[in-house]
Formats: structure tokens, sequence, C-alpha cells
């Protein structure tokens, strides 16, 4: 780790238009504002939590008010937003407008883009098969916008879970199949995602969060909280603590840990609100634990092993932000 990185955390209990607003205005200053992020031209990706559409009530995507209310302050900034994702189930502007993001998408005239097979790259050794997203690694500035959820396989879904949206179409299927069977293993994957994206802003919506059976099929949950960093990582960690769950439960967290991205909680530097102040001791974890290679036989998973190295991985030569 090299400097003393900041997390920003609010209390914050509406979507409501004006009070989200200032919220995010209350969040971002300690971090420079947005500005601090978004210069004049640049073109940014917006990626929101867009796992599904089927359960549009149930709060397992970031909200539209919280993309809107960060879209209308990059456009002010001079920005160019559009949203990007790889839903698990149907498509982003599908599960988008069931979500409720048509007006938004309309009102800004927000492009959104599917992250499919056909364009993205190579990003390590370690994991010479991780492919991303060209439009995720071609953008000027990446803001991650994540929901507080639980999750079956992975305990919690937070920042760093969430940039596993900009790994192409079936290619996720793959890494659940070659790196599930260890869960360090799929841990160190995301943390080799998030570091090769390297998102400039996190802002994670726990105003209204997912526990239980997730990243689904659980239920909403007030958690009344907003948070901001320009590391992912340490919001992640600090999220964790105010959960109130153990960082190595969580393969993401725990990961960020052995890589010494993170350290504990007394070297983060929090501007407004610390994780204690806000800690709560009844968050529902999944009481379903899936195996996070779904618990497939070998043979398919060997066969669905050869099919991807010979029809889908095109490596291209590395390119990405500076």
């Amino acid at each position: 780790m090299s400097k003393t990185p900041s997390v920003s955390l609010i209390r914050a209990n509406s979507y409501e238009q004006e009070l989200l607003r200032e919220s995010l205005s209350t969040l971002l200053a300690p971090l420079g504002g947005i500005a601090a992020f978004v210069k004049p031209g640049n073109r940014v990706l917006l990626k929101p939590n867009l796992l599904t559409g089927a359960r549009p009530s149930k709060e397992c995507t970031t909200r539209p008010e919280l993309v809107y209310a960060v879209a209308q302050m990059v456009i002010e900034a001079g920005g160019e937003p559009f949203l990007g994702d790889s839903p698990a189930f149907g498509s982003a502007r599908g599960v988008a407008e069931a979500n409720g993001y048509l007006p938004i998408l309309e009102e800004l005239k927000l492009p959104i883009i599917d992250f499919h097979g056909k364009r993205y790259q190579t990003v390590s050794q370690e994991f010479n098969h991780l492919l991303l997203s060209k439009e995720t690694m071609e953008a000027d500035v990446v803001i991650n916008l994540p929901k507080v959820k639980s999750h079956g396989q992975l305990v919690l879904t937070l920042g760093v879970k969430n940039l596993f949206g900009c790994v192409p179409g079936k290619m996720k299927a793959w890494w659940h199949m070659e790196a599930g069977k260890d869960a360090n293993r799929f841990g160190d994957m995301l943390v080799e995602t998030a570091r090769a994206i390297n998102p400039n802003l996190t802002i994670i919506d726990g105003i209204i969060g997912h526990q239980g059976n997730g990243p689904s099929n659980g239920e909403p949950r007030q958690l009344g909280i907003l948070g901001a960093s320009p590391d992912v990582f340490a919001l992640d960690r600090a999220m964790v603590e105010i959960l109130n769950v153990a960082p190595q439960k969580v393969p993401t967290v725990a990961a960020s840990i052995r890589q010494d991205l993170v350290g504990e909680i007394a070297n983060i530097n929090f501007p407004h609100l610390h994780p204690h102040s806000l800690q709560i001791d009844d968050w529902q974890l999944s009481d379903k634990v899936i195996p996070i290679d779904f618990g497939m036989p070998r043979v398919i998973k060997s066969t669905f092993k050869h099919l991807y190295i010979r029809f889908i991985k095109e490596p291209m030569s590395a390119y990405g932000r500076s």
C-alpha cells in the first residue's frame, strides 16, 4: 500500500432527488468533489449493478435515482457519461429498463452498452485468460456504482465484485468454473480484475441494501448509508466492518488483505463517519451457500474449458487508461 486511503461514509436515507443530490455532494466533498475525478471532455463509464430485471422491487440492482444523480454531476463537470454492464440474465438495456432506468436514459441521453465477448484484453500472467471489455478499458474515467448485498457464493458483493460485470458475457461463467473450486483463487481473480480496471471512484449504494439469500433472492434492508472512495479495496474493507462480517469470510476482501492492497481499519482515513459509528449486528447473510463453480461435474467443466479456449478466447494487446 502507498498513501493512506480515504473512505467517505455518511448517513443517507432517501432516494428523493434533491436530498440524494445533497447527500452525494456531502459525500464527495472531502474527496475533492466530482471535479477531482471528471475533467471536461472525459468519457465516463458508470458501472451500476444490473444483475437482473426479474425482481425490480427487491433492491437487487443499483437504484436508478443514484445513477441519475451521479450522471448529472458528471455532465455538469463537462464529462460524457455512458452506462455499461454484462448482466447475469438478459441484456444491459433490458435489465436497466425493467429496473426503472428508461426515464433517465432518455432524459440525459445516456448510451447503455452491453459488454460482449468480441472485444477484450488479457490483463495478467497469473490469470492469462482474464479478458475485460474494451469499452471499460478505453473509458477515460470509470465510476463504479455497486449495491450493498449479501451473496450465496461470496458472502457479500460490494465494490470489487461489481467490477466482475466488466468481464464480457459468458466469460464470467468460465471463471466460475476455472477458479470456483478454490474461493481464495476466485477472490484473487476478482481482485486482479479490480486492479486492472482501477476505477477512479466507487460510490456504493447502501441506502437500501439486499440481505439474506442474495444476490437476487434475498430481501430489501434499509441500511441508510452511502460510501465513496477512489480506493475500492478500502471502501469494501470499511463496508464489511459496518456489516460486522469478518474480513476473512469475504473472498474479495480476504484477497485484497493477502495482496497488501488494504490494511486494518486504523490505517484508513475517514473524513466523515467512522465505520464503528455505523456498525450493525443483525445484517443477514445467505443461509444457502452455493459453490462458486455451481457444483458442476468435472466433465462439463472440462468441455466448457475446451470450447472456451477454442472459440471464445481472442487475446488482444494490453491497453488502458493512464
